[in-house]
């Protein structure tokens, strides 16, 4: 009489525990990351070391001041929202739909200025747009 009888059970490992603490851990290392932080960023604009630009065939040159007002082509414009600045581009483009858009911000203006200039570009349909810096003062070195 065998009582023992043939036992070839080896020994499982079940993994499936195993995958769950790691995805936990996982997902908690995601969401306690942070990924940049945008204070420490120093940023000193508008300069810009570019080659000079060709001439433009149609040009219009957007001025935002320091303290929110507009000119379009030298004109100033009447209010400081977004429908007197489109229709002031409007009339700039002249129905011309191949105009260049040039931004030209003072470096201390409020970041919704330039915002509201690209709003209106677009409501206007101006898609054609860039913005005007000057170059850096000779021997200055730039801050990375």
């Amino acid at each position: 009489m065998n009582f023992r009888g043939s036992s070839s059970d080896e020994p499982e490992i079940n993994l499936i525990p195993f995958i769950d603490v790691l995805l936990v851990i996982l997902i908690f290392l995601m969401l306690s990351t942070t990924y940049a932080k945008f204070t420490e960023l120093q940023v000193n604009l508008p300069s810009a070391a570019a080659d000079p630009v060709k001439e433009r065939p149609a040009q219009i040159i957007v001025a935002v001041a320091a303290d929110g007002r507009y000119a379009v082509d030298g004109q100033p414009v009447d209010g400081r929202d977004v429908d007197a600045l489109a229709s002031s581009l409007q009339k700039a483009a002249g129905g011309q739909d191949h105009a260049f858009l040039i931004i030209s911000a003072d470096a201390t203006a409020a970041h919704q200025s330039v915002i509201n200039v690209l709003d209106a570009a677009r409501r206007v349909g101006l898609n054609r747009i860039t913005f005007a810096a000057q170059l850096p003062a000779q021997g200055s070195t730039a801050q990375p």
